[in-house]
């Protein structure tokens, strides 16, 4: 069963009672703010804990929306930061009282706010990033008329990520961990640990996974995407256990990784959502690859459509086929990463297209 139609009752359970909008994000957050067009379709976004300056999804989500002003498509775009949970609800109320042509939510956590203020606001149009509605019965799609979901098949990418960290690993060991145990954190998780498990098949090796079981489901949590002394240590416990490339799928502390790793001096880092030697370029030199997903192209795809009065309510699902997942250039590891690993790596991503090989995960869509 998909775990992503699983927790969508937990997620409707979530009580959701304050607000809290964010500052003014800075200029590594989205495009040149002085630049754009004069139209005035508004858009407006509200993010997940981690703000718009998160270096990963929240940020990526905010940089579509910046591209679509810079293209001169729509207006400076407005935003609301939550904090937690609790602050969910209120901001995407704020967004639909401010007059917004088309409000993007960030997350998965978002999804019931998303769906009641839809319902009650018919007129109005969302997009929301990582969440497809379905019955909670049947686990099948569910459309709502105002709301386009954008989500990601993030496994086949990962699992590309995987086989490229065990041909890399020096130990014969590579871990991953996650800030939350939601679908949108373990899809990643489990692409990483079936490309590691091919590339055994393939070489006959016995490269190790930490942090993740695919079988069971179980692995290393932080349990949110705010506490860093929690991700720091666990990063630390995997290192000391030997591994050597690093998965983090955890947001902005994602970077208590790399820290964890610089410190150590002989660990990589895969960093997931952006172009982690673009946005963490303090530890570009420790970035082996990233693990992408086309949030900003998504984002801005749907205020394009949505300011040319084009909304439409099916789900953008992307994937390696239409570019929507990917992995980022090897950048400081060009020349260190081996011909045939990078020509086999190549060759996967070939057969994952064609439908030669499939890559599953119960969080895929």
């Amino acid at each position: 069963m998909n775990k992503t139609f699983r927790l969508a009752a937990l997620v409707g359970g979530v009580a959701l009672v304050a607000a809290a909008c964010g500052e003014e994000p800075d200029e590594t957050a989205g495009g040149d703010e002085t630049t754009g067009g004069t139209s005035d379709f508004q858009t407006c976004m509200v993010s997940d804990e981690g703000g718009v300056n998160d270096k990963s999804f929240n940020e990526s989500a905010y940089l579509g929306l910046t591209d679509a002003f810079d293209e001169g498509v729509t207006a400076e775009p407005k935003f609301a930061e939550s904090q937690s949970e609790a602050d969910y609800a209120p901001n995407v109320q704020a967004m639909v009282s401010d007059d917004c042509g088309l409000i993007v939510t960030v997350g998965f956590l978002l999804a019931q706010a998303t769906q009641e203020a839809a319902e009650a606001s018919p007129d109005e149009r969302f997009a929301i990033v990582d969440f497809l509605y379905t019955d909670p019965t049947t686990f099948a799609p569910v459309t709502i008329e105002n709301v386009k979901p954008l989500v990601f098949n993030t496994h086949e990418a990962a699992f590309l990520a995987g086989y490229l960290a065990a041909g890399m690993s020096e130990t014969g060991k590579v871990g991953t961990w996650g800030g939350l145990k939601i679908p949108t954190v373990t899809i990643f998780m489990d692409g990483f640990a079936d490309g590691v498990a091919n590339y055994n098949e393939a070489k006959g090796t016995n490269v190790e996974v930490l942090g993740w079981d695919k079988a069971t489901q179980e692995g290393q949590f932080v349990g949110d995407f705010a506490n860093t002394g929690v991700a720091r240590q666990i990063s630390d416990n995997l290192i000391q256990q030997g591994a050597d490339i690093l998965l983090p799928v955890a947001g902005p502390i994602g970077e208590s990784a790399a820290v964890a790793a610089e410190e150590t001096g002989n660990v990589s880092i895969i960093w997931v959502d952006a172009d982690g030697f673009e946005t963490l370029p303090a530890y570009g030199p420790l970035i082996l690859t990233s693990v992408l997903k086309g949030i900003a192209v998504a984002v801005q795809e749907a205020a394009t459509e949505t300011a040319a009065d084009s909304f439409s309510a099916d789900p953008f699902i992307g994937t390696l086929e239409n570019d929507g997942v990917g992995l980022a250039p090897y950048h400081d590891f060009e020349e260190t990463v081996p011909q045939e690993l990078k020509d086999e790596v190549e060759q996967l991503k070939e057969q994952i297209i064609s439908g030669e090989l499939t890559v599953e995960s119960d969080a895929s869509f």
